[in-house]
């Protein structure tokens, strides 16, 4: 198998969580009354907590996976979060109720500008400050454009993805990535420039693995 890419900086930014789902309705309906909603109404909720909820287990198995392997520039964090509507967000940025329904109203779209200009501002500030040192991971859809369109022309070479995301699904990915964050072991990345997005899927994570991480992920 290929080795991981080694830099001495890298950084990862993370896909959102879907807002259309039935989990998200948990916290934005009127009528939610669980402690997450109510924390999320007094303005108490991190965005990573929030999308590790909606999300289950593919989320926190990105924030898992980026907290175990960044290794940032000075001074600058270590993952970022793309949204709707706000370009990157630190996971640790505090969300309200009033932003996660623009977001939940809002497609993500390569072409769209509601999408495409705080992002590709942030890409650009992002870019400044990281130059040509450090490496930009993403833990995201890889298969079409929508996020690969407005990063790639920003970090072109810089950009990577792990390799062994190729043809899997959500739940796949987050599993993998809880794994090896685990156990220590960083997974293979290639540079989205000149690299393959799409295959076969590949087998399936051991039953006994993934019977574990969906018990987790009904803790949430």
């Amino acid at each position: 198998m290929t080795a991981p890419l080694r830099s001495r900086h890298r950084i990862f930014l993370l896909s959102p969580a879907n807002l259309a789902g039935i989990r998200a309705g948990y916290v934005l309906n009127d009528s939610a009354n669980s402690d997450l909603a109510n924390r999320l109404r007094r303005n108490s909720v991190t965005i990573g907590e929030l999308f590790s909820f909606i999300s289950g287990l593919y989320f926190r198995g990105k924030l898992a996976y980026a907290s175990a392997f960044a290794a940032p520039p000075s001074a600058l964090s270590g993952s970022f979060v793309i949204t709707a509507t706000a370009g990157l967000l630190r996971p640790d940025t505090v969300v309200t109720i009033d932003q996660l329904r623009e977001w939940a109203a809002n497609d993500i779209d390569a072409g769209d500008r509601r999408f495409r200009t705080p992002l590709d501002r942030d890409c650009g500030l992002l870019f400044e400050e990281i130059g040509n040192s450090c490496e930009v991971v993403l833990l995201g859809s890889i298969a079409t454009s929508k996020y690969v369109g407005p990063l790639l022309p920003v970090f072109q070479e810089h950009l990577l993805f792990p390799a062994d995301f190729v043809g899997r699904g959500d739940m796949s990915r987050g599993g993998l990535m809880l794994r090896a964050a685990q156990a220590g072991r960083e997974l293979a990345y290639v540079r989205v420039v000149d690299a393959s997005r799409t295959g076969k899927r590949p087998p399936k994570l051991a039953p006994a693995q993934i019977r574990r991480h969906k018990a987790a992920s009904r803790t949430n």
